[in-house]
């Protein structure tokens, strides 16, 4: 009986973690692939990336994800494809997520200045879990003194669940700005280890958008580069019962960029819970074809020395005399 209390702790403690968000990035900006498939093939060339983030490093808690894509741009077909990878992984848990996904995005000329690119993303996704070493009741043989593999237990968990997802985007964007949205697991896939349970991934819902301009064209910029740039960004999402509304701003120069952006939580569940859980410096610079990125979120709530959370991301881009009429500079 211990044991099956046991099993039904690891499974209450699991069936939170099915409702958490998604992995979300600080550097959503730099590496957009991560929320919407609409930025699939935007530079109209051809782009590759990676994106790596740790999550409290000093704690047993510490969340590793990584994100990589590369994407293309097909003239003829006015279209962007692309491949997608996503993995995540929990130090304490042993909990594995892994999804690769296949991106199409497609280019509508709006008017002159304005462009509209809706998408859609199909995945395969595995979500593993150290269920191995779990012992059920009727497992136990006590008059011989062995283990069963099998058991009918109710309660008996897959090692494993694999299952295809379903997303789409669009997005509106001209030279100086642009404005996203996109929904994931629009077909809620099942992700519960249970062989009996009906556990739906939570769809996912990003709305975020970006704008850059001369800082010249409004203040006296004397001691900076007439073609200094300011960007704004934000970004809202939202899942389940979690919501988060990050909002940044930074200085583009000609090789290096540098900012803040601060996360907030618009949707307190208690009276102690944070407006503002973290405050995120970034920066970044561009070498010949690579552009590196770098952010550290430092948290303002009081969980002790947790390390921060932090984020590296290397872009790639193949051809850089293409510049795609419309793409913000930034980008």
């Amino acid at each position: 009986m211990k044991i099956k209390i046991a099993a039904l702790i690891i499974l209450f403690g699991f069936s939170l973690k099915v409702k958490a968000q998604d992995p979300i990035f600080t550097q959503y900006f730099m590496v957009p692939e991560t929320l919407n498939s609409g930025f699939t093939g935007f530079l109209e060339t051809t782009n590759a990336g990676i994106v790596h983030r740790t999550q409290w490093p000093d704690l047993n808690f510490r969340v590793d994800t990584d994100f990589g894509f590369i994407n293309t741009w097909l003239e003829n077909a006015n279209s962007g494809i692309g491949v997608s990878v996503l993995n995540h992984r929990e130090k304490f848990t042993n909990y594995n997520f892994t999804q690769v996904n296949l991106n199409y995005a497609y280019r509508v000329q709006l008017n002159d200045n304005w462009f509209f690119r809706p998408a859609i993303e199909m995945g395969f996704g595995n979500k593993s879990y150290g269920f191995q070493n779990i012992v059920l009741e009727d497992q136990i043989n006590i008059g011989q003194g062995t283990i069963n593999t099998s058991s009918v237990d109710p309660l008996l968990l897959n090692e494993k669940v694999t299952f295809f997802d379903f997303s789409a985007g669009m997005l509106f964007n001209n030279e100086e700005a642009w404005f996203g949205l996109s929904l994931k697991h629009i077909n809620k896939p099942n992700i519960s280890f249970s062989n009996t349970g009906n556990v739906p991934l939570g769809m996912f819902f990003s709305a975020n958008a970006g704008y850059e301009f001369l800082l010249g064209d409004y203040i006296d910029i004397t001691y900076f580069p007439y073609e200094t740039k300011m960007l704004l960004t934000s970004n809202y999402m939202h899942q389940g019962e979690y919501s988060r509304f990050d909002l940044g701003t930074g200085l583009v120069f000609k090789k290096f960029f540098f900012g803040v952006s601060a996360a907030t939580n618009p949707g307190r569940k208690t009276e102690n819970s944070h407006f503002l859980t973290s405050v995120n410096a970034f920066g970044g610079l561009q070498y010949e074809h690579f552009k590196f990125g770098y952010s550290h979120d430092f948290s303002t709530s009081k969980i002790g020395q947790t390390g921060g959370i932090y984020e590296l991301s290397v872009t790639y881009q193949f051809d850089l005399k293409v510049k795609c009429f419309g793409c913000p500079n930034y980008y």
